[in-house]
């Protein structure tokens, strides 16, 4: 009889297992193999993730998006700041070139 159970490694390498009934009393192996990582268990998050590298792949207003993000985070631009989510929001709709 075979039992498989995923189960956490923790930090102090220490597990306390509990054994089902099924399993007999006596002398019994237990084998340790490390489970296949699942780095995003999301689909759609897996499908913008380069299989080569395992980057993320982001589309050019995502990438513009993030530089700007990283940009005021450094000082280097100007963060808006605003009141309120309408201000925000109209703010967005002025700035947006689709809409023009």
């Amino acid at each position: 009889m075979t039992i498989t159970q995923t189960v956490e490694i923790p930090a102090d390498r220490r597990i306390t297992l509990e054994v089902p009934h099924e399993i007999p009393s006596g002398r019994t192996i237990i084998a340790f193999t490390p489970a296949p990582e699942v780095t995003h268990p999301c689909q759609i998050c897996a499908r913008n993730i380069d299989p080569e590298t395992g980057n993320p792949r982001y589309n050019a207003e995502t990438i513009a998006a993030i530089k700007e993000g990283h940009a005021m985070l450094k000082g280097e631009k100007p963060a808006k700041w605003f009141n309120s989510l309408t201000e925000m929001l109209e703010d967005l709709e002025k700035d947006d070139p689709d809409e023009e």
